[in-house]
């Protein structure tokens, strides 16, 4: 199956490990301290087409956990359901072809057994809740199947609530609050992000369990309406959830990809302030490779995004966090601006353990 959170764009195998293998001037200069923290990406990249170099390099840049949208968040109904159903099985398969590198994780444990071996802990997210229709039976399905996430809404009003680009949308429906708890009653951790923030703000109130914006920014820092304001994060950080900053270089600035860098670490400053260094984690959401904006990759690009897919904002990364080596120029960059070590390593990824066990288990 070719989705939106699968496709290489016409890449080769072979060009994906000469990517991750030379990484160009990421890996220079790096402290490699990330090697002592434990290192999660809340919502990140790892397709079932990246080359066994490219996640070796993954893997040897420290990071340790790592939470993966597995389908195209922007379908619905039965097609919904049976795409995350083929694409819980492709990944499980991707992960049984590398088991000495990754760990398809379903517990908190799993994060510090694969830390051990020297693997990393693979999580389960659907970027929407379209996949359960209104089949609550269903969310204890995807669960057995070994899912541990799951977004309240994507960008738009479905039966749980709206989306962020909803403009006259609802808070979180009367079946949304159903949803919410039988999320909670099996440790299935919900996921604001994409919502708005009246879903935002319900969703926090009704649940049990903290709750994760696992990839967004600042509202308050650059306005985009893919971004958190003020007034969410600190209902989330009272209510012990965890907000991942992202590196999707629209949503934090007008800068260009070569100039993008401080404005990230403002966004991640911000959150630390509004919310408590104990509330912030990374969330990249970005594919963990090094991209390059050839035509055929912006051609697959807008088939894939559809009306999201918008030239003027392209490209989308960071150019310092263009490869598989960018939790150690984040985890640098924190320490060049004057965080404490274990402030890096709760940013880093000890909130997102934290987060984990307490409602995963």
């Amino acid at each position: 199956m070719i989705n939106r959170r699968n496709f290489i764009a016409g890449t080769s195998a072979a060009l994906l490990a000469t990517q991750a293998l030379s990484s160009t001037a990421l890996a220079q200069s790096l402290s490699g301290s990330t090697r002592d923290a434990l290192v999660f990406d809340a919502m990140g990249e790892i397709r079932v087409n990246y080359s066994r170099a490219l996640i070796e390099a993954i893997r040897d840049s420290g990071l340790n956990a790592i939470t993966v949208t597995l389908t195209d968040p922007k379908v619905y109904e039965q097609q919904a359901y049976n795409e995350a159903k083929a694409a819980v099985a492709e990944y499980d398969r991707f992960l049984a072809e590398h088991p000495d590198l990754l760990v398809k994780a379903t517990s908190a444990a799993d994060i510090e057994r694969a830390r051990g071996q020297n693997r990393i802990a693979v999580f389960y997210l659907f970027q929407n809740s379209t996949q359960f229709g209104r089949d609550l039976s269903r969310v204890d399905e995807f669960y057995r199947l070994g899912t541990r996430s799951a977004q309240l809404t994507y960008n738009y009003q479905n039966w749980a609530g709206a989306g962020c680009k909803e403009t006259r949308g609802s808070g979180v429906t009367r079946f949304g609050r159903e949803l919410i708890g039988e999320m909670n009653r099996l440790g299935m951790l919900i996921d604001l992000s994409h919502a708005n923030e009246s879903t935002m703000l319900d969703a926090i109130n009704v649940s049990s369990a903290p709750v994760v914006i696992s990839h967004t920014a600042c509202l308050a820092v650059y306005d985009n309406v893919r971004n958190t304001s003020d007034t969410a994060l600190k209902a989330l950080a009272d209510r012990d959830g965890v907000v991942g900053i992202c590196q999707i270089r629209p949503f934090i600035t007008d800068a260009g990809p070569d100039a993008a860098l401080p404005a990230y670490f403002e966004h991640i400053d911000h959150a630390v302030n509004v919310a408590g260094v104990e509330h912030v984690a990374i969330g990249s959401d970005r594919d963990h490779r090094v991209i390059e904006m050839s035509d055929a990759y912006l051609a697959e690009l807008a088939r894939e995004e559809g009306e999201n897919f918008d030239l003027k904002k392209w490209p989308l990364y960071i150019d310092q966090l263009n490869g598989p080596r960018r939790m150690e120029v984040i985890w640098d960059g924190l320490r060049k601006r004057r965080y404490a070590t274990a402030d890096i390593d709760k940013i880093m990824g000890g909130n997102m353990q934290r987060l984990y066990q307490g409602v995963i288990g």
